[in-house]
């Protein structure tokens, strides 16, 4: 069996590319679009041309992203729709992401408008928010079904996040229907998409209604030049390979009991799952099979364009009762398996070649046939919950192989798949065959060292596979000598642990069976050597640029990397594709694509070399081109399984480590083509499963050499081994002590011959060497000295330990108990007498009771010993009667004897003679030398193994299989857990070990995290080194610690060619701690680093101090300056080593010099200006403070602030410090603040500290004087004002204002200085002001250095810091600043003068503050309707203004338009708090969020933004000054503090001279307006030379609002600027009015008139085709005012006659082209709600049915802003000038041109037409002739009139509609219903009914008088 899967996919290259392909270059969105305001769909076009593919998406910004969980926002504004499918539709448009969903209003009419935005605030991993999409679906909710779905459209978040600034911004949408395949577009909807992640702002979305965004062709959410169309991705899934089990064996286990024999079955029952675009498609399921064969496509399709490029698959478990487990999850990205030919730059390739069709790189996506392996938690079965199942849907990093499936990914387009799922046909089968051939593997890791290991614990293995090849815990392999020998873990001497391996190293060795897919790995392997060449060079590079090296050694660094990497492209091509196997066709396309891309590069780096004028511009290029090969590198037909490292603690797995296959394969194609680790040692550390910590410990280090080749190349391994490898079989010899003799009478549990384990049965007799190998030698005693472990060994100080016991009756005498001395356990131990002293030790004192423990003062602890245990299970150090047991803990230290200098290690102890390790109780803890408490031993035998005719260390690669098994088990045995555990063992021994000598130098440290409640640590490091370590001196209370010291590791013992060695030399790992005298030690993060290797002895290179960074759970938490060097010490020559470093103390070295920094003398002036905002410490408010600076080992301290509520600044405003400072400033150390609080009793806590990292920004030349030192501000500036000072606006002049009405506003200057032309008006042509419109914060503008000129405020940090995640607890601010320059080392040299000088008084002003809100932009909604009714609440000081009284309701884009001015007192109220709340009737007001502004900073900077200068002196209108000095007083007080002359003004005012130039006021006001607001020239020519200045314009900041909940998250934006002003000069000027717009009222008069080619829906009684025909009107959004006319019934040719008229009142905003809707949502609602929708109106014709519902019959919209032209007769009215598409002919575009604003047209009349949805297309459903006519408000008066034809019917007079007779209702006029409908038309039937009846009553009456007359005439009475 077997499975395909047809996935319908859509193109995705680069947004709007050129339809023909070959570039990446970007345009417009609405480039090439027709003009126009509407457009109609995008043409479907056929195939023509264009490959339909998905390009390679740039990820680039994801990689910033850390993988944690973390705070995304999603917002999604839903702006209108467009043609959507149906007849009198109420649309309504549904939202969702990531299981929230959120829906708009509901709307009327095809066209509707919503304009609303939804947020979606997620917290999870950046990975699993990427595969999230995001849902849009519009419903009609009229439908009889439960909201009908009209039309879908789906997106990755992925996919938006990829996008320039994580945005779409109004991109229409094509919707489409997912249910029905053979549909076209269901229409179109606009939206704008954002996805904000911390600490980032969403771009503004300023698009205005109208222009090229409307156009739908131009601007659609889908690649350009693309064409429409479906697309089927067929997915073959064919088998499956390797899946573990994943039930129980419970029930074949019953089953056997019950006497059934199934058979050994597979315990897994799995089924593909494949997902894309949010369907699901799945196999059959395969009940017990672990290798299934499923041979199935599964098909999807997917109308294009799908925005989803991710197909998943997943191998599930079925399961009967309970929920389908996952075993394994994979993807296939489809941007990485196809190609749009858009990757390829040749904007830079300089070879001019064209994109033909050979070159075209652009493909469809395909993949194989071609195993994909499946990665997830451990294979091994529990019947207890996995702890790791998350790993096996895909969700973090899998730690295990979970087996591979065979899947063929194809694409067609068009067409459709018959079947969703389907079987594959047998030749389909056959094909695949081919890719499937196995080649063998030969794996070998020969492990170096293991180190680091933080307890030593039970033995430790180490397990290397791949597949489940290797896996000893995995029964379906062949096994192999895959696992190193237990060891136990020996202390290094100082902090961790290591194992002992010393020259015999342990080799594991396993053969595998895999595809050979060398052509791929060895591509990857060639363009990866290429990349790390690259960014080696680019390293180098960015160190150059950053050390400020010389022009000249930059240029050659730069060279170098150009030439080389031109090289590497030139010599290294990619291998030829030409004869390989397993080839596909994935195969030939990225061959094609990658070579085009590095011809792209080097062409590129050519190009470079000739253009560059500034290298420091060429590193971005050089940094998109390694990420450009990375791409390259990515390998997505990797069918090679990945290395798997596992060490295992007994039988218990507890750290991995993954190494993809081809970083340690070997090729035969060239060096290149080996993987980088290929025969090279390197350093690993190992990692928990699924580490919640972030690798905060690292259980384990490893060295290993890991060599991969297939078997045919094996011999190429013994070049690349080192050392002589050996292979032993070995079993361990048991037995136990009875009766005080050995033998093997006492073993229970164990064997007398078995494994290491104990646990398998062994005997000499049935070991047989594998095929190929014999044996060489005897069995013989061989101690495994790895697991003979001394509890002091690698210790230098040892406590030896025992118990003394003591039992008695209850109330009876303590005797020595039966086991008189025990251990901790209870177990016999010998007593004080018998511990002898070990050789090479000396004891430091003698024996004594342990009082530092729960005991009573004798060191006693007791006891009660309950039955079935011989001792007590709790211990109390108070004796009680009960009490039956007690004992008590001697202890003796003692210490290692330092060996004489020079001389020799100590011997190692070679134990017992015989070869026995002794224990006390089974298990793994052994010693070498018998105690009197040992009760077991054993000793292991070995038998050396030799190949038979191989030479070599490639013959290891013939070990396979158990070297035997004991035929005596019974077959009901475990027969599988012996045949995988008898394996051989091979070791790897050096004959020659390399003396190193290693020094590390570690000189500082900073930015380390608080660890402490003081707000500081204790820090220290262990450095690691192999299995050496050493720790540096403890620091107190420091976070950017210099430790200055040198550690040097003597004698150090490397196995190992140097050479090798020095290509890849092991790393020096610190861990930095925070020393606890109570508790553990914290880890503060860790650093690794490689040393520098000096093999020969001349010793030409010095290491050099780098900053590494310091990281901690992924973060980066500080950075360490640190520098290493390893020297070989020949021992042939004498020992030439570096001198000794100079001793600080005893046994602590310095740095030494030629390594440390070079210094000089340096002066560092602190402003210390006050303190902010300090809160409580310990309960008590910070009162009397002083700030202490430290730095570079020098202190100073400030005077004391004797009152903060008083005066937070300093007493005394200036310290200096003399210090001693590295010249380089990469060196120079941090400075240090700190705030102590002045306490009663001497008390002096640290209340705060903050850390200063880079000092380059305070540095200064103190012989220049600028303009910042003279601290020019407003302060300093009211010293010099006169006391009266006063600002009159008079300047003799009429006022205008008087005499005529100022037609403009201040919202005009705002839209005027936004762009907005429409909305202001004729503003700009009156020649008035603009203000500066800043879209952030005025401090985040470059040009005015974040408002610090004077001072910059630091944030005071205070506690303990609890992880990375959090924030730091600020508490409190320090307003100062800093100036660093050097200074002479001779005495006698002048010192410079001081920076800080001319400062402005201190004490507290009193200011007055003006706060002016404009409006809010996209905030956060708070109620469940996702609205929110904002107000503004405003905190300064004391002082609070709550404006909760005039909240907008439902409303996230408020427009507040208010001023506040509020009193306060600088800086003791220095903060202005403006928070937005929510309001709500019941509740509690939500906060918004919140911005807060630096009132101090703005009046203290020099840059005047204490009040925007504005551009022109205006003495009356809009812009009228409004500061309280005068343009010319202010020029003044600058000159005066910048040391200038006073500016001189001539000619009237017209010509001003300052700082030595000539000023005309012609040149400023040239070309320029001049209108009657203008002051006197002397001021505006004062004004604009102070504009020139650099000072603050006048302006309006966009802030951002942030929450507590979120606080990295925008929560919206709001526009405002702050006016300060001081009282002490004066009052300012009249505020500016910012009141909103009113909406102007107007009238929209629609005369209804006739109507023609009116659908007849109805047949009459007698036959006739007729329509009861009445029109209805009415504008969106006061769809409860709508109207309708009378009835003209009985129209039987289509025509009506109504001469009716339609009254709708609105309000309007002209600046806007809106009209403002105020109501009440629902009848429960509180508040009116306000809409903002466009001018429309819609009028249907319906057919009037008085038993039934009524009949429509079509609609026409009309949009007032643009509306278009009717015709003038019936006749010339059609359907085709509604159109507005890009393919309409010239006439109707020329016609749609001609639309115009019926508000500025105001009235007319014509025909539109009407038109009906039928089946998807439009039809004419007839035509209406109309007037309309706009009034406004004040012309509504004089020209009245009614609806309808009501009084007053006048302008114009509505007569009657002169109908035909025919137009009645039958009910009510039976008489005319008999004459129009009964006589006219069957007249003549009823003249002949006539005379049928006068004829038959005729003959009826001769029938009857007949008969008598004729009697008569017979009888003749009478004759």
């Amino acid at each position: 069996m077997g499975a395909t899967i047809d996935l319908v996919i859509a193109y995705d290259p680069p947004p709007n590319a050129n339809p023909q392909g070959g570039g990446d270059t970007m345009v417009d969105s609405g480039g090439g679009g027709e003009e126009g305001t509407d457009a109609g769909p995008p043409a479907h076009a056929g195939g023509s041309g264009g490959v339909v593919a998905f390009r390679r998406r740039d990820r680039s910004s994801r990689s910033h992203l850390a993988n944690k969980p973390q705070d995304f926002q999603i917002r999604v504004r839903v702006i209108e729709g467009r043609q959507l499918l149906g007849n009198n539709v109420k649309p309504v448009v549904k939202v969702n992401v990531s299981g929230e969903t959120h829906r708009t209003r509901i709307r009327r009419g095809n066209n509707p408008f919503f304009d609303e935005v939804f947020f979606y605030n997620v917290h999870m991993l950046p990975s699993e928010l990427f595969d999230k999409s995001i849902n849009i679906r519009v419903y009609d909710s009229y439908s009889l079904r439960a909201d009908a779905l009209m039309g879908e459209f789906m997106v990755d978040v992925g996919y938006v996040y990829d996008e320039p600034a994580h945005c779409v911004i109004r991109k229409w949408l094509l919707l489409s229907d997912p249910e029905d395949h053979s549909s076209g577009a269901k229409g179109y909807l606009k939206v704008s998409v954002f996805i904000v992640g911390a600490g980032e702002e969403p771009p503004v979305d300023t698009g205005e209604a109208g222009g090229e965004e409307d156009d739908i062709e131009s601007n659609l959410l889908l690649p350009a030049g693309l064409a429409l169309r479906w697309a089927t991705l067929s997915l073959k899934v064919f088998r499956a390979e390797d899946v573990p089990q994943m039930d129980d064996a419970f029930l074949q286990s019953m089953k056997g009991i019950f006497g059934e024999s199934p058979g050994k079955k597979n315990l897994v029952d799995p089924f593909l799952e494949a997902s894309f675009a949010g369907q699901k498609l799945c196999t059959s399921v395969m009940e017990k099979n672990a290798n299934p064969e499923w041979n199935q496509v599964l098909s999807l399709q997917v109308k294009f364009p799908s925005m989803c490029e991710c197909i998943k698959l997943t191998i599930m478990d079925w399961d009967r009762l309970t929920r389908n487990d996952a075993i394994g999850t994979t993807h296939l990205n489809l941007a990485k398996i196809a190609s749009s030919g858009g990757e390829i730059e040749d904007t830079h390739s300089g070879n001019g070649d064209s994109n033909t069709g050979e070159s075209e790189v652009g493909f469809l996506p395909a993949f194989g046939p071609c195993y994909i392996n499946l990665y997830g938690s451990p294979r091994e079965f529990t019947g207890l919950p996995d702890p790791y199942a998350d790993l096996n849907y895909g969700k973090g990093e899998g730690v295990a192989y979970r087996g591979r499936v065979l899947v063929q990914l194809s694409t067609q387009l068009e067409g459709k798949a018959d079947k969703a799922v389907d079987d594959i046909s047998s030749d389909h089968i056959l094909v695949t065959q081919k890719y499937q051939r196995r080649r063998k593997y030969c794996l070998c890791a020969v492990f170096h060292n293991a180190s680091m290991i933080h307890d030593p614990g039970e033995p430790i293995q180490f397990e290397v596979s791949i597949g489940n090849y290797g896996n000893k815990l995995d029964n379906t392999c062949k096994p192999f000598a895959s696992t190193t020998q237990y060891s136990c873990a020996v202390f290094d001497g100082n902090r961790y642990y290591y194992l002992p391996w010393a020259a015999t190293k342990p080799v594991v060795v396993v053969n595998s069976f895999w595809e050979d897919i060398s052509h791929r790995l060895d591509t990857i392997n060639i363009i990866l050597f290429i990349t790390r060449r690259l960014i080696s060079n680019l390293d180098l590079l960015k160190n150059t640029i950053s050390a400020k090296a010389s022009d000249r050694e930059q240029v050659e660094v730069w060279v170098k990397l150009l030439t080389q990497l031109e090289e590497d492209l030139e010599s290294y091509p990619l291998p030829e594709l030409e004869g390989q196997a397993h080839l596909t066709s994935l195969d030939l396309q990225l061959k094609k694509l990658r070579d085009s891309a590095m011809a792209t590069i080097r062409g590129a780096a050519r190009q470079m070399r000739e253009d560059t004028k500034q290298i420091r511009d060429c590193v971005a290029d050089i940094e998109g081109w390694v990420e450009k090969l990375t791409q390259l590198a990515e390998e997505p037909q990797n069918s090679m399984p990945d290395v798997f490292i596992w060490m295992l603690r007994g039988e218990k797995r507890v750290a991995y480590s993954r190494v993809p296959a081809h970083q340690v394969l070997f090729s035969m194609h060239s060096e290149q083509a080996c993987g980088q680790f290929c025969g090279n040692t390197q350093t690993i550390f190992m990692q928990y499963p699924m580490d919640k910590n972030k690798g905060l410990k690292v259980p384990v280090q490893i060295r290993v050499n890991m060599w991969l080749g297939l078997s045919s190349e094996e011999m190429k391994f013994n070049s690349f081994s080192e050392g002589t490898f050996s292979v032993f079989a070995e079993l361990y010899e048991n037995q136990a002590e009875l009766f005080g003799k050995w033998g093997t009478t006492g073993l229970v549990g164990r064997y007398n011959y078995s494994d290491v384990t104990g646990k398998m049965k062994l005997k000499q007799q049935y070991f047989l060497p594998p095929r190929g190998w014999e044996w060489e030698e005897e069995w013989f005693v061989d101690p495994q000295k790895s697991l003979l472990t001394e509890a002091d060994a690698g210790h230098t100080e040892f406590m030896d330990e025992v118990f003394e016991n003591e039992t008695r009756y209850p109330g009876g005498d303590w005797k020595p108990a039966s086991e008189h001395y025990t251990d901790v356990n209870g177990e016999k131990n010998q007593s004080l007498r018998e511990f002898a002293l070990p050789e090479g030790w000396s004891w430091e004192d003698v024996w004594t009771a342990d009082l530092n423990r729960a005991v009573d003062e004798q060191g006693w602890e007791y006891g009660v010993t309950i039955p079935t245990d011989d001792k007590p299970r709790s211990w109390a150090p108070v004796e009680k009667m009960y009490h039956v047991h007690r004992r008590k803990r001697m202890v003796r230290p003692r210490k290692r004897a330092e060996p004489p200098a020079g001389g020799a290690a100590e011997k190692r102890d070679r134990g017992d003679p015989e070869g026995w390790e002794f224990s006390s109780l089974i298990g793994w803890n052994f010693h070498r030398k018998e105690r009197s408490s040992d009760t077991f031993r054993r000793r292991r035998w070995s038998r050396k193994m030799a190949p038979e005719d191989r030479l070599g260390a490639a013959a290891i690669f013939k070990l396979e299989g158990a070297l035997g098994v004991n035929t005596e088990e019974k077959e009901s045995s475990d027969s599988t857990k012996a045949f995988g555990a008898n394996t051989p063992t091979v070791s790897c021994s050096f004959d020659n070990v390399f003396v190193y000598h290693l020094r590390v130098y570690v000189y500082q440290a900073r930015e380390l995290a608080s660890m402490d409640k003081d707000s500081f640590s204790d820090p220290f490091a262990h450095v690691s080194f192999l299995h050496l370590s050493k720790t540096t001196e403890k620091l107190k209370s420091t976070l950017n610690p210099t430790w200055d010291q040198t550690l040097i590791f003597n004698d150090l013992e490397i196995y190992g060619d140097p050479q090798s060695m020095a290509r890849d030399p092991p790393k020096v790992v610190l861990e930095f701690y925070d020393y606890d005298q109570v508790g553990n030690d914290e880890l503060l993060g860790r650093t690794v680093f490689p040393p520098l290797v000096e093999l020969s002895s001349n010793r030409d290179r010095t290491p050099k101090l780098l900053w590494y960074p310091i990281m901690q759970k992924g973060h980066r938490a500080g950075e360490a300056l640190l520098a290493a060097e390893l020297i070989l010490k020949d021992k042939n020559a004498p020992i030439d080593l570096p001198l000794v470093p100079p001793m600080r103390s005893l046994n602590l070295y310095m740095v030494p010099q030629g390594i440390r920094p070079v210094v000089q003398l340096t002066a560092v002036e602190i402003l210390v200006w006050g303190l902010r905002n300090m809160k409580p410490y310990e309960l008590a408010a910070v009162a009397s403070p002083s700030l202490v600076v430290e730095c570079g080992g020098q202190r100073v301290e400030s005077a004391v602030i004797r009152n903060m509520k008083k005066s937070p600044n300093f007493p005394s405003s200036v310290l200096f410090i003399q210090v001693y400072l590295p010249k380089d400033e990469m060196y120079t150390p941090p400075i240090v603040l700190k705030v102590i609080d002045h306490r009663p009793f001497g008390r002096k806590p640290v209340v705060g500290q903050c850390t200063i990292s880079s000092l380059e920004r305070f540095r200064c030349d103190p012989h220049v004087i600028t303009a910042e030192g003279s601290m020019a501000n407003k302060m300093s500036l009211m010293s010099s004002t006169a006391p009266h000072l006063s600002i009159s606006m008079d300047e003799n002049r009429p006022l205008l204002e008087a005499q005529e009405k100022e037609t403009e506003d201040w919202w005009s200057k705002f839209y005027a200085s936004m762009g907005d032309r429409e909305r202001c008006g004729e503003y700009l042509q009156k020649g008035y002001d603009t203000l500066e419109a800043y879209d952030n914060e005025l401090e985040d503008l470059p040009e005015f250095n974040g408002l610090t000129d004077f001072c910059d405020t630091f944030k005071l940090e205070r506690g303990k810091k609890q992880s990375k995640d959090s924030d730091p607890d600020v508490v409190g601010e320090f307003k100062g600043s800093f100036r660093v320059y050097p200074l002479s080392d001779d005495p006698g040299v002048m010192a410079p003068p001081r920076q800080f000088r001319e400062l402005p008084d201190s004490g507290p002003q009193e200011c007055l503050v003006r706060v002016y809100i404009i409006r809010a932009i996209d905030l956060q909604p708070k109620d469940n309707n996702g609205r929110c009714d904002p107000y503004i609440k405003i905190t300064l000081g004391r002082n609070r203004i709550d404006d909760s009284d005039h909240y907008v309701p439902n409303n996230t884009n408020p427009v507040f338009g208010k001023m506040f001015e509020m009193s306060c007192y600088l800086p003791q109220e220095k903060d202005l708090k403006i928070s937005v709340y929510d309001y709500d009737l019941l509740t509690r007001d939500e906060k918004v969020g919140e911005t807060v502004i630096d009132l101090e900073n703005r009046f203290l900077s020099r840059f005047n933004s204490y009040c925007g200068l504005p551009q022109t002196y205006c003495i009356s209108g809009v812009n009228q000054w409004r500061d309280q000095m005068k343009p010319s007083q202010i020029l003044d007080n600058v000159a005066r503090l910048k040391g200038l002359s006073k500016p001189r003004t001539e000619d009237n005012g017209n010509t001003l001279t300052f700082m030595g130039r000539d000023y005309t006021l012609a040149e400023f006001e040239a070309n320029k307006e001049v209108h009657q607001h203008l002051g006197p020239a002397r001021e505006r020519m004062c004004l604009h030379v102070l504009r020139t200045q650099g000072l603050v314009p006048e302006h309006v900041e966009t802030r951002t609002l942030y929450s507590s909940f979120q606080p990295s998250l925008s929560q919206g934006r709001l526009q405002m600027w702050v006016d300060v002003f001081p009282k002490s000069l004066g009052v300012p000027g009249p505020p500016f009015d910012i009141t909103p717009r009113k909406a102007k009222k107007n009238i929209l008069r629609v005369i209804v008139w006739n109507t023609t080619d009116v659908t007849l829906d109805e047949t009459s009684i007698t036959g006739e085709h007729m329509s009861d025909i009445y029109v209805k009107g009415w504008m969106p959004g006061m769809e409860e005012e709508k109207q309708k006319t009378d009835v003209h019934y009985r129209s039987l040719d289509g025509d009506g006659n109504f001469n009716w008229r339609f009254i709708f009142n609105f309000d309007y905003l002209p600046a806007e082209q809106l009209c403002l809707v105020s109501k009440k949502e629902h009848f429960w609602n509180l508040d009116k709600s306000e809409f903002r929708i466009p001018p429309k109106l819609i009028v249907q014709i319906w057919d009037n049915d008085k038993f039934s519902l009524d009949d429509y019959l079509g609609v026409v919209e009309l949009d007032l802003r643009s509306l278009i032209p009717p015709a003038k007769t019936p006749e010339k009215c059609s359907m085709e000038m509604m159109e507005r598409g890009p393919d309409k002919s010239k006439s109707q575009q020329a016609q749609s041109q001609q639309a115009q604003s019926l508000l500025a047209q105001k009235s007319v009349r014509g025909w539109w037409p009407c038109t009906i949805d039928k089946d998807g297309k439009k039809e004419l459903g007839g035509k209406v002739e109309m007037t309309l006519e706009i009034v406004g408000d004040e012309d509504a008066d004089e020209k009245p009139a009614g609806k309808g034809r009501d009084e007053p019917n006048m302008n114009p007079r509505l007569e009657p509609p002169n109908r035909p007779d025919t137009s009645f209702f039958w009910f009510t006029s039976p008489c005319k219903a008999m004459k129009f409908i009964v006589w006219r038309r069957f007249r003549c039937l009823f003249i002949m009914l006539i005379l049928l009846v006068i004829v038959g009553l005729f003959l009826g009456i001769l029938l009857y008088s007949l008969p008598n007359y004729i009697s008569m005439k017979i009888v003749n009475p009478m004759g």
